[in-house]
């Protein structure tokens, strides 16, 4: 796992995709769909093409976001694929057959550009009926890293009208959840936060997808990432005690027993420390 924190940008704003960088996330996305106008696709291609090329020096991460569209789609490709890029995020994921095609195309222009076999990463959003049904499929495709959901466009199509707390939602985060980690891949990335002017209520939906079991959110706006961050990144007292837990296991095991009591006198298997390990995990990753 290496991002907590995504950041959408349009691509067709040069002052806000230069600045970006500087933001705060652990990676940007630059946005060629929704973000931009019919009228502006083709320089947004343009623009984007020419950052994504000056990105250089591995942090953050650079993604850029296509447009799911026959007549589009390869454009966009062939104009980002290159040197300084992470990953393509397709929107509006159906199935695992959307993935093959971008996966031949990209495969294509790496090869082209005599980019390293494999270098660019497929990343999934999910933002329909048919891509939360098929979601096992979508998570297990071999070339895909990452599986987000978009909630905007899903809860258009299923006529959700979520309550403050997002119960609503719960059903479908849990799925993706699920199929995630069945196919062996980093948590799913959660949905973003429209309103960027309460950040209190952003922490309180953050702290919820990191109980169901996410690890990154992305933000439409960049005072949304020092919350993002700082949820989703290990506190000093809840390292410390993960640390204690592991290594008071891990002696136990040394000694022949295999389970032990807590500071609290719970009982402590395999299981939970697991747990731990993942903590210990988080806070070591690369940014």
């Amino acid at each position: 796992m290496t991002a907590r924190s995504y950041l959408y940008v349009p691509g067709d704003q040069h002052d806000k995709l230069a600045k970006a960088a500087a933001r705060g996330a652990d990676a940007i996305i630059a946005d060629l769909e929704d973000a931009v106008a019919f009228s502006a696709k083709s320089s947004a291609r343009r623009i984007t093409g020419e950052w994504v090329r000056r990105q250089t020096g591995g942090s953050p991460h650079i993604w850029v976001r296509i447009n799911n569209q026959d007549d589009l789609l390869a454009q966009d490709l062939d104009a980002v694929v290159g040197t300084g890029l992470t990953g393509i995020y397709i929107p509006k994921v159906d199935g695992p057959e959307i993935i093959d095609e971008v996966a031949r195309l990209v495969d294509a222009t790496v090869s082209r550009e005599g980019l390293p076999a494999g270098s660019i990463k497929l990343g999934a959003l999910i933002e329909t009926a048919k891509g939360v049904l098929a979601a096992d499929r979508i998570a297990a495709h071999r070339r895909l890293a990452e599986v987000a959901v978009g909630e905007a466009d899903l809860g258009a199509e299923l006529g959700i009208q979520p309550s403050a707390d997002d119960r609503e939602w719960l059903p479908i985060r849990s799925r993706l959840v699920v199929a995630c980690s069945a196919a062996g891949i980093n948590p799913p990335v959660g949905p973003v936060s429209v309103d960027f002017t309460d950040l209190d209520a952003l922490r309180t939906s953050t702290e919820g997808l990191l109980r169901m079991g996410f690890r990154s959110r992305p933000a439409i706006h960049p005072a949304q990432i020092p919350v993002i961050n700082d949820v989703f990144t290990p506190k000093p007292e809840e390292l410390a005690a993960a640390q204690s837990l592991v290594d008071d296991y891990d002696q136990a095991i040394h000694e022949g027993r295999g389970v032990i009591l807590d500071s609290e006198g719970k009982m402590v298997d395999e299981a939970t420390v697991r747990q731990a390990r993942m903590i210990l995990r988080r806070a070591r990753a690369p940014r």
